[in-house]
């Protein structure tokens, strides 16, 4: 814990510097949630097709989805979420002629959530 998800669009594969973004976000979490640093997993998922609005082009989509353990306030999920986006202020340069949406949530892991390391 925490499970941490970044869904983004393939034309930021060269753009988006994703292991600076994860470590950045690791510390975060550890700043903001005191998880510990070696619980802090991210899993990036490159998505081929991004349609927005009436537009099937020229849009590029970055989504953060960071599950904890429950037990947080709604405050200091707020503020990890607002610390998640500002980071990927400093990690994404969207192509020319790309719009950037980017967004970012926290949610609470099911109570039945377990995990082993081998």
């Amino acid at each position: 814990m925490p499970q941490i998800t970044v869904d983004y669009s393939a034309p930021l594969e060269d753009a988006f510097d994703r292991p600076g973004f994860a470590l950045a976000l690791h510390a975060e979490v550890v700043r903001t949630v005191a998880a510990k640093i070696g619980g802090c997993k991210t899993q990036f998922r490159r998505t081929e097709d991004t349609v927005v609005g009436a537009d099937a082009g020229g849009h590029a989509v970055v989504h953060v989805t960071l599950g904890l353990l429950a037990g947080r306030t709604e405050e200091a999920k707020a503020k990890l979420t607002e610390a998640a986006l500002e980071l990927l202020k400093t990690h994404v340069k969207p192509a020319e002629g790309v719009e950037l949406h980017a967004s970012a949530e926290v949610r609470d892991l099911d109570p039945s959530y377990r995990k082993f390391e081998a």
